[in-house]
């Protein structure tokens, strides 16, 4: 018997009973979409992190200050003074307070907007964007008159414009922790526009966050966006600035100043962890497929002892018997893993759709996927087809 002879009847015998095939497969479709959704989804959010790292730049240094210990504090001045000491290595230094507090206009509440203190120094006017990377819509940035004398001005996300005023904020007022900010700017739509996104946001002069802070009881991590030259002097300009932090503070723990390359391998690096939990995860699920197959391929065999007995005794081979078999287990793992890869991508696209999650299909994963189901068949089928081969011919036919 060949294997195109013994590949009809394997597929003959699992359509004789269609809904046991399909629940043992179950295992295996769980498995397989459960591994193509996480890995859609993994990459999916790391091309959305490796497109956001490259619109903020690559030579973007974060610098947070987590101690107020020792003689003094690091004060704005001193790292302006750094940027004109070193200007091969430093292009811009601007503070980055965040204040947790309400925003209003009239009666309506936004409790989940980002408010951040800036100087002028973070917007670029010559590459037209901010140092995180948001682009003026309408209006100006603050100056440094806003900064200097802590006007109560401020720049806004395009979804307040929108939600607020309608797109048309410009020139209108709205209240920051009770006090009143004329608007002067307005920044293009860089994220989905929703309440909490990336365009959620106001930008105000640094020193009306950190009276806000202070109001509020709470003192905010003072943080520093310092811009490089270039990519390449980004570690030159990260070494000065820890080694001003280092003589203020004398101690490495009372700081963090880290690179946006060192950022981006940083998530990656706990994207890649996750990914690798939740895929494991998901093999435990193939695993456990893989058994459900072998004990109703065990069941199958026992049933159709006879008709095991009855091909022996017409002339089929023992490899004849056990080829059929094997191949019962690697038609339902494969078929299985296919339908898993169908519903896996459904899932996808259902969350892509439903959620505004970014998903990026991989056909490596799916490849990867088709050839775990046949391994998956051939592993746990295999003691099954091999008892069924080593049946005696005899005893199988007095089988009752």
């Amino acid at each position: 018997m060949n294997v195109s002879q013994s590949f009809r009847l394997a597929l003959k015998s699992l359509m004789v009973s269609k809904v046991r095939a399909l629940l043992t497969m179950l295992g295996i479709i769980i498995g397989v979409a459960a591994v193509i959704v996480i890995v859609s989804l993994g990459n999916g959010m790391q091309q959305y992190m490796n497109s956001q790292f490259e619109q903020i730049g690559v030579n973007l240094i974060q610098v947070a200050i987590y101690s107020y210990g020792g003689n003094r504090e690091v004060e704005p001045d001193d790292m302006y003074a750094l940027a004109e000491k070193y200007p091969q290595y430093i292009d811009s230094v601007s503070p980055y307070l965040s204040a947790s507090t309400t925003v209003r206009r009239g009666a309506d509440e936004y409790d989940h907007t980002s408010v951040y203190g800036v100087s002028e120094t973070f917007y670029n006017a010559e590459k037209g964007q901010t140092a995180s990377g948001d682009q003026l819509e309408e209006g100006r940035f603050l100056s440094y008159v806003d900064v200097e004398r802590d006007q109560k001005v401020c720049v806004i996300g395009s979804y307040l414009n929108e939600d607020m005023f309608g797109g048309d904020g410009l020139g209108q007022t709205l209240t920051v922790g009770g006090i009143p900010y004329k608007i002067i700017g307005t920044l293009a739509q860089k994220a989905d526009s929703t309440e909490g996104s990336g365009d959620d946001l106001i930008y105000l002069p640094y020193g009306m966050v950190e009276q806000l802070n202070a109001a509020s009881g709470g003192m905010g991590m003072k943080m520093y966006l310092v811009t490089s030259t270039t990519k390449e002097t980004s570690s030159a300009a990260k070494g000065v600035v820890e080694s001003l932090l280092f003589r203020i503070y004398q101690d490495e723990n009372a700081y963090m100043v880290m690179t946006s390359a060192e950022m981006m391998d940083m998530m990656d690096s706990m994207l890649g962890v996750l990914m690798t939990i939740l895929v494991v995860i998901a093999a435990i699920s193939l695993v456990v497929g893989g058994v459900g197959i072998m004990n109703i391929m065990l069941v199958s065999v026992t049933e159709r002892t006879k008709e095991i007995g009855l091909r022996m005794a017409v002339g089929a081979r023992p490899q004849d018997i056990m080829r059929q078999f094997l191949l019962e287990a690697v038609l339902l793992c494969v078929v299985g893993g296919a339908l898993g890869i169908l519903l896996g991508k459904a899932i996808s696209t259902l969350v892509s759709r439903t959620m505004n999650w970014a998903t990026a299909s991989s056909p490596e994963a799916m490849v990867l996927a088709v050839g775990v189901s046949v391994l998956i068949g051939l592993v746990f089928g295999w003691y099954p087809s091999w008892k069924a081969s080593k049946m005696d011919p005899i005893d199988a036919l007095r089988h009752e």
